[in-house]
């Protein structure tokens, strides 16, 4: 259990301290190389790079939790993962979800990078219009509008289920 532990950190470590743009053309061009479906190993590099993150806001939000609710379950007779299930992660997953829906818009915004590797995104679409076009201004301030509007909307529904779980801790 301990390797695992090791090798978790050793992952975290590397995803978050490295930038994002690397780890993909890495992964397209060393790891994967042999793989023609370069948006599955954008998926694949796009969500190990997330995964570190994520992990390490579940374990924030875990810590966050107070001790004496392990204690509590447990003196209520359910054993370690029952009372992890029902009344560590009910509470942690208040103090998650607002940083899981901000790393949700980071990395729909890092998806900008997708063009390194060949893929078709906003980005690679407004660099082939501005290779015909010879104009950098229409393209690139069309795909920024874009970006800003879906993480907007994204980031007000945010807002929105931020004010419900708060309403809901003081009913």
């Amino acid at each position: 259990l301990l390797i695992f532990e090791k090798l978790f950190t050793v992952y975290v470590a590397i995803m978050r301290g490295t930038p994002m743009a690397i780890q993909l053309m890495i992964m397209s061009f060393i790891i994967l190389s042999n793989v023609s479906n370069k948006i599955l190993v954008a998926a694949i590099a796009f969500g190990l790079n997330s995964g570190a993150y994520v992990s390490e806001d579940i374990r924030a939000g875990i810590l966050s939790v107070d001790k004496g609710q392990m204690e509590a379950g447990r003196s209520l007779g359910f054993n370690r993962l029952r009372t992890m299930q029902l009344i560590i992660m009910p509470q942690a997953l208040k103090n998650i979800l607002p940083a899981l829906c901000n790393e949700g818009i980071a990395l729909l915004k890092e998806t900008s990078i997708c063009g390194l590797i060949a893929v078709m995104d906003l980005t690679r679409a407004s660099d082939l219009v501005r290779s015909r076009t010879y104009s950098a201004f229409f393209p690139l301030i069309s795909v920024a509008i874009i970006y800003f509007i879906i993480t907007w909307f994204l980031t007000k529904g945010i807002g929105i289920l931020e004010k419900r779980l708060a309403q809901s801790d003081r009913n």
